[in-house]
């Protein structure tokens, strides 16, 4: 929980780390085509559960909030209680990923407010730094939920970094929702050492593209773009809700 890339490189370095389960939720893609990409990487060795990492607000006050167990698909860019009451309606687990980073991530005061509505907070990610991820643990110990571990991978060598073992098998999306919402015990597990240092410092470096102005000028120019909420494919579902 979670992985931004997948292809061969990322399967075979999961099976070798012993992942069994990988969530994976790449920005600015569709649910159906993200359930398909899943779906094929999919094996007796390993399941990929498809997510959506949603944008909400706009892009410089965007929240990032991941979404586990969809059946539609939610655009990015709509508001919080927009996408809240759309993740409520359809059942899906709701986790913080990366609490308090940049202008990115839910604050404190914002988890606290809306706490009983959350099901776990990420108190590890492999892409940030140990200070940073000492916040979602004390944000996590002070309202009393949750922790998950992620390997957040956005570069194919990250996978296995981080990851979060749970007190049952997970064998399908259901059971991760499951096992999120009841709050099932689990433990929170990450390497260390100096290759996992410079596999940190690697993801970190990342972040200059991916939060890029390029990459949001693509995404707002039209409104044609996948996950756009004026996109005919919403069919103005989203259009009392939308920022852009």
């Amino acid at each position: 929980m979670h992985t931004k890339l997948l292809d061969e490189r990322v399967v075979s370095r999961a099976k070798q780390r012993g992942i069994d389960v990988l969530v994976y939720a790449p920005h600015f893609t569709r649910l159906p085509q993200i359930k398909e990409q899943a779906a094929a990487y999919s094996d007796s060795e390993l399941h990929v559960v498809a997510a959506r990492e949603v944008f909400t607000g706009d892009w410089n006050n965007r929240r990032h909030l991941l979404a586990i167990g969809l059946d539609e698909p939610v655009p990015d860019f709509i508001t919080f209680e927009g996408a809240m009451a759309e993740f409520d309606r359809q059942d899906a687990a709701v986790v913080v990923p990366h609490p308090e980073f940049m202008n990115v991530s839910l604050t404190h005061p914002e988890i606290r407010a809306h706490a009983t509505r959350l099901d776990a907070i990420e108190t590890y990610c492999a892409k940030l730094f140990p200070y940073q991820n000492r916040r979602g643990q004390r944000i996590a110990a002070d309202l009393d939920l949750p922790g998950f571990g992620s390997s957040y991978t956005h570069l194919p060598g990250t996978v296995g970094e981080a990851w979060t073992q749970f007190d049952r098998r997970i064998e399908s999306t259901a059971d991760l929702v499951d096992a999120l919402t009841t709050g099932a015990d689990r433990q929170v597990i990450h390497r260390n050492g100096l290759g996992h240092r410079g596999r940190q410092l690697l993801e970190y470096g990342h972040l200059g593209y991916e939060n890029s102005w390029k990459k949001i000028d693509r995404l707002l120019l039209s409104g044609d773009e996948p996950t756009h909420p004026r996109n005919l494919l919403y069919e103005g579902r989203f259009d009392d809700v939308r920022v852009y």
